[in-house]
């Protein structure tokens, strides 16, 4: 069973059950789907999908940073009960563990010692944390004080 196949599924149920957060965002999530497929001009694959889940959790986050910062709570809300729904179809996240060992190792492997060689190492620790969830600007963080040390 393919990722759109799973989310055609689980808007049926989330009709069935009348819950309209989760029927709004996955509808909103099958129609990202839908449009990147006509762009593209042939079906999605998964990994396709997941890249367009992992876009639409980046903006609601973003959203959820902004709305904050407005104080408007209401539109917090909503961002934040999509951004749940969303993130069911990601792949595990990486622990802090994880993307720490993985940018030891780029830094080791690239010979990088300035933040001019920030691009060659964030090309590496994303190669190695593939098939994992991560938030590429705490990578990025992560990686700049590693390399001004």
């Amino acid at each position: 069973m393919t990722l759109t196949d799973k989310v055609n599924g689980e808007i049926a149920a989330a009709m069935k059950s009348k819950d309209q957060v989760r029927l709004s965002s996955l509808r909103m999530l099958k129609a990202a789907i839908m449009n990147k497929g006509v762009e593209k001009k042939k079906d999605l694959d998964d990994a396709e999908v997941l890249q367009v889940v992992a876009s639409l959790v980046k903006q609601r986050r973003d959203s959820i940073e902004q709305f904050a910062g407005a104080g408007r709570q209401d539109l917090v809300d909503k961002e934040t009960g999509e951004l749940k729904v969303l993130e069911e179809y990601l792949p595990p996240a990486a622990s802090a563990e994880d993307i720490a060992a993985a940018v030891a190792a780029a830094v080791a492997e690239t010979g990088a010692t300035t933040p001019k060689d920030m691009g060659k190492v964030m090309k590496a620790v994303m190669a190695k944390l593939m098939g994992l969830t991560v938030d590429g600007r705490t990578v990025s963080e992560l990686v700049k004080t590693r390399l001004t040390k």
